[in-house]
Parts: structure tokens; sequence; C-alpha cells
């Protein structure tokens, strides 16, 4: 997202060229919404529709009038998420919310995934990716870490789930809870692809460095993230959920009577050396309450987190000074909140009487009786010397 201030030089640059000559007028960019003195312009909306149908396109596989549709759903809420992340940065710079040190490192972790050493290649790279300038693709991150500090913050730590209800949730509904044997796994993978016989056996080496590190208690999630070579690193090099006859059988043969943090030695694949951890090792049958208290908390958080989440953007819309131009629309307003656009080119200049202009112009007479500072009595509106 382009920076404000960046938005704000273009507006004035706008009004120079216009009042260069009015024959020759270039409108830089539109303005749709102020948010305590920030803007929303034409153009940032444009840009999330298009990013929203590539999306849509992309993850959901959709194309003619069933993405038509989809893009139109969800068209009404751009306006409404803009300034909900507007309002939510400006609470986070009001609450010095810094992400400075987790930004570097977000960044860095994506140099790396991408093994691009060189920062003038890398800067193209995100360029190319993502269509934005680096320092503007920059930005955009920090203020998504902004706002998902600011909601854990001030939303997160106000919800309260009581034991008893989640124990009462799991006896009645039970049926939700049967499982069949699965395992939950992760990798790290050191790749050898293209490397010479002693690359190869430095990629060896540091394999079982890495597993025995693992299996000493090591964050795991941390070590595939700094360490692994596959696609599954940026997350954690979690692999997802395996059922019995879904996995290769020498790696079944070799997982599947195993307890949760079981770690092994490398294995030598096409790719290189891979570890793999059972991160989770659920049995067949009915599942035991405190097997699955974690996904009833995240059912009932799920359920009481978005509400209290759009109760706190109206709150901070209530406080806020926002202005909203004709035919477009918040789909998030404050109930009874004014945000009527206020148009300078049509404010009228007060006008005013000759009688009130007298009127006006009385209580200058009383300066005289106020008196000189330093002195007991009133001014006289003369002078003289003795």
């Amino acid at each position: 997202m382009l920076t404000m201030k960046w938005f704000s030089c273009l507006a004035v640059a706008g009004l120079f060229i216009g009042s260069a000559g009015a024959a020759d007028i270039l409108v830089v960019e539109e303005i749709v919404a102020k948010v305590n003195g920030d803007i929303i312009t034409r153009g940032e909306i444009e840009r999330t529709r298009r990013q929203l149908e590539a999306e849509l396109r992309a993850q959901q596989n959709l194309t003619g009038v069933r993405l038509q549709t989809a893009v139109q759903e969800r068209d009404k809420d751009i306006l409404r998420e803009r300034i909900d992340q507007l309002l939510l940065v400006q609470k986070g710079k009001e609450m010095s919310v810094n992400v400075d040190s987790e930004l570097s490192r977000y960044m860095a972790d994506l140099q790396r995934k991408f093994n691009i050493a060189d920062p003038d290649k890398f800067q193209a790279f995100v360029r190319e990716q993502t269509g934005l300038p680096y320092e503007d693709y920059k930005a955009e991150q920090k203020n998504a870490m902004v706002t998902q500090r600011v909601i854990r913050d001030q939303v997160g730590r106000s919800i309260n789930i009581p034991r008893e209800e989640m124990r009462k949730y799991y006896d009645a509904h039970k049926e939700e809870f049967v499982r069949q044997e699965r395992v939950f796994l992760r990798q790290i993978l050191v790749s050898t692809e293209g490397k010479t016989p002693e690359g190869v056996a430095a990629a060896e080496k540091k394999a079982k460095d890495l597993s025995a590190r693992a299996k000493k208690g090591e964050k795991f999630p941390e070590m595939a993230r700094d360490n692994s070579d596959a696609s599954t690193a940026q997350q954690g090099g979690d692999m997802g959920t395996w059922q019995k006859g879904q996995l290769r059988k020498e790696f079944e043969d070799m997982l599947w009577d195993k307890p949760r943090g079981f770690v092994t030695e490398p294995i030598k694949v096409a790719e290189g050396f891979m570890i793999l951890k059972v991160d989770e090792h659920t049995k067949e049958g009915q599942a035991a309450y405190e097997e699955v208290e974690p996904e009833i908390t995240d059912k009932f958080y799920s359920q009481q987190f978005q509400p209290k989440i759009r109760d706190f953007l109206t709150k901070l819309r209530q406080d806020a000074f926002l202005e909203i131009k004709p035919g477009w629309v918040d789909s998030g307003a404050a109930p009874g909140k004014d945000t009527a656009w206020q148009d300078p080119a049509q404010l009228k200049p007060e006008t005013i009487t000759k009688d009130q202009v007298s009127m006006k112009s009385h209580p200058k007479k009383l300066f005289k009786l106020v008196p000189v500072p330093g002195t007991k009595t009133a001014a006289s509106g003369t002078s003289s010397s003795k």
C-alpha cells in the first residue's frame, strides 16, 4: 500500500498542476475517504479489487460468472476493510507498537526461502511477484503485523472461555470427536540438487546435526524455517495429516507405531536428506476430552472473536474523524456516526451585517478598563510623564 504521505504529495502536486492552466488539468488520484488525517483513494480500492480477483481465480479456480459473482460479493466490503486497517494501524501507533524486528526477520526469511542473496535482485523479485514497489510491499507487511498485534492485545485478551462450557460441548457432541488413526508430520529437507560429491557429504553432515538437535528438544518449526529447503519451510515444515495407507510405505513402516515427538535420522531421498518428526499421533476411536480440548477452545474462540473484533472497530469508528465521499459505502459504519463528506470547494464564506460588525467592535473598548500587568490602575489610553 502506498503511504498516505505519498498520496498527499500527489494531491498537492495535482493542485499546482490545476492552477497552472485550466485547459490542461491532470487528475492524479481521487480521495474517497478520510480517516483521522489519512486517506483512502480510488486507486487503492481498484488495486485491492484486482488482487481479490486474482486470489479467487488462483485459490478457488473460479472463472466466468462464478468469478464475477464472488468478486461482487466481496467487493462491497473492500472500503470497510481499508478503513479497518487504517484505524488499527493508527491505534498501533497510539499504543507505540513496534514490529520492526519482526518485519526484518520476515523479509530475511523470505529472501532466504527464495535463495536470492543479492539485495537488489531480491527487491526486483518482490516487485515482479507482487506488482508493488519493494518499500510499499514492506509497508503492507508491517501494517498487517501491527493490526495483528493490536487485535491480539485489545480483543484477544478479553475473551474468556470457561472450561466447564467446553466440557459440556464435548459431552454433547462426542460424535464430532471420533477419530481415525492418523499422524501429523513436519519435515526438514537438506537439498543435494546440483551439488558435487563434497557438497552432498556436507549436506548429509548438516542433516545429521539437525536431526540430533531436534531429538534433544530444539524447536522443530523454527529449525525447519531456518534450515529446510522444502516448500514447507515457512510453515515450520508442516506436512499436514496422514491416514493409514497415504504415506509412502517406507515412511509408514518407519513412523506409524511411533509416539508424538519422534524424530527420524536423515532419510536419503531423490531431492536430498529428509528429517521427519511426528508432531501428533491420534489413535482410532473416541478421542479423550484432553486430546481435543485445544480444538474445542479454537471453536469457542472463533465464535467470540469475530463479533468482538467488529465491536472494537465500531468503537474506533465512533471516536474517529471519518469522511466518506458520496457514492461510496462503509459496510462497517458505526450507527449514528456522521461521515458526511465536507468538500472545501463548496464551503461558503461567513457573511455578517454592518450591525454585527458594530456590535463586535464594542468589546475592544473594554480593553481600556483592564489593569496593565504590574500596576494597580487601569490604563487610560493616554500617557503622561512626571
